[in-house]
């Protein structure tokens, strides 16, 4: 088959990436024809590349467009116009997973746990759930944590007040406010489509860190050179085999309500009585050999070529349709 790997090319996404050649190496050592092509800022050369490539299967790995995580489902939606077959997430499922506050609302109106929540913008209130501090203060469009630190966290009305005039100002959009959940946080990839498969719990821990004390996966602690020394994501030992169920099927139905589709890593945080909150989904999400998917998938038996042809199937047996 020719496959053609699609990538962003812009500063949240290096040209470096080693997912780039992960890929493309598993698709070429199954036999497969693989290419790679960046997605720069300018849209019309790619247009022009993906034509006359004329790929049998795209290896969607872009996730965002002139560094706006919003605008990754344009990326999709033109890959439909082109009628090309692509890996992950339809536009749709796309955008609901992007918009941090369309994902809650459709969370919980499949009365999925998620924390409360309100979103406003500019003073018009779009939705307020019965919220407590402490908070935290989010826009719900940026991906990979962008937007977030730990002086997210607010614990008075001025704080908040504070906060949201300044994401406001930074992102010229809506603001996500929801009810800080404290308590462990663990990730649950889920590969498939309507048979779904739950991968391993993966935890993520946090050292004891003044700087971080309610554990917040903030940009910095994800993406600083520091973040070996202050969080590590680990198989957990001590979880109870009914939390994992939970857990699990907490994940499965936010992937299907999301309407996502071949794969994805769904966040979630426990709080001491053991309920479960949704906090974010990630469609398409990162694949690099020794991300927290990846690991997971081969915890399961799943080893790392396996999983990318597995993700490749998929995506061609929904077009065979």
């Amino acid at each position: 088959m020719k496959i053609l790997v699609l990538h962003g090319a812009d500063a949240l996404e290096p040209p470096a990436d080693p997912v780039i050649e992960q890929v493309r190496g598993a698709l070429e050592a199954a036999g497969h024809e693989a290419t790679t092509l960046a997605v720069g800022r300018t849209i019309k050369p790619v247009v022009e590349q993906l034509q006359s490539a004329a790929p049998d299967l795209v290896f969607n790995l872009t996730e965002s467009f002139r560094e706006k995580s919003a605008l990754d489902s344009s990326l999709a939606s033109l890959l439909n116009l082109l009628q090309l077959r692509y890996t992950g997430s339809s536009p749709a499922g796309l955008m609901m997973a992007g918009d941090k506050s369309l994902t809650k609302k459709i969370l919980s109106f499949h009365k999925i746990g998620t924390p409360q929540f309100a979103t406003l913008y500019r003073g018009a209130l779009d939705h307020a759930g019965d919220l407590r501090f402490p908070m935290i203060v989010k826009p719900p469009q940026e991906d990979a944590s962008i937007g977030i630190s730990e002086k997210s966290v607010v614990n008075d009305v001025g704080e908040l007040l504070r906060k949201i005039d300044e994401l406001q100002d930074a992102y010229q959009s809506p603001v996500l406010v929801e009810e800080l959940i404290a308590g462990r946080e663990f990730y649950v990839g889920v590969l498939g489509n309507a048979s779904a498969q739950a991968l391993p719990v993966i935890e993520l821990e946090f050292s004891s860190d003044p700087e971080n004390p309610h554990r917040i996966a903030s940009f910095d602690v994800k993406w600083s050179a520091e973040r070996d020394h202050t969080t590590r994501s680990v198989i957990p030992t001590d979880l109870d085999e009914k939390l994992t169920v939970r857990l699990q099927k907490s994940a499965l139905d936010a992937f299907h309500a999301l309407r996502l589709r071949d794969y994805a890593r769904i966040d979630m945080r426990v709080n001491e009585a053991g309920d479960v909150f949704v906090i974010e989904a990630n469609p398409n999400c990162y694949l690099e050999k020794n991300g927290e998917f990846a690991r997971a998938a081969d915890r399961a038996g799943i080893h790392y070529n396996d999983l990318i042809i597995r993700i490749v199937e998929l995506a061609s047996a929904r077009y065979a349709r």
